[in-house]
């Protein structure tokens, strides 16, 4: 399934972190926090300013960003985990 956020909405999945630290310790599901870096899936047409201008996403579709832990909401799509974000909400676009 398919999915278009309206607006100023970005979909993007979590990027899961490693269950091993680095000196070779397993980590349990319930100890670990939530990932703040997530992969766009899809993105809105952007935001309506005040002045009738459609103010273009900053964010694309295959970028890696950083979110807050608890922001968003979280949603399931065909049994894959996914979070639905405000531009606003995104903190910064990680390159390289």
């Amino acid at each position: 399934m398919k999915i278009r956020p309206l607006h100023d909405k970005i979909v993007a999945t979590r990027i899961v972190e490693k269950d091993k630290t680095a000196g070779g310790l397993f980590i349990p599901d319930n100890a670990k926090e939530k990932p703040m870096e997530a992969l766009v899936i899809s993105v809105g047409t952007g935001k309506m300013l005040d002045k009738g201008v459609l103010q273009p996403m900053t964010v694309k579709a295959g970028d890696k960003i950083l979110i807050g832990k608890y922001t968003g909401s979280e949603v399931k799509l065909d049994g894959q985990d996914h979070i639905i974000v405000s531009e606003d909400e995104v903190l910064a676009i990680l390159e390289g």
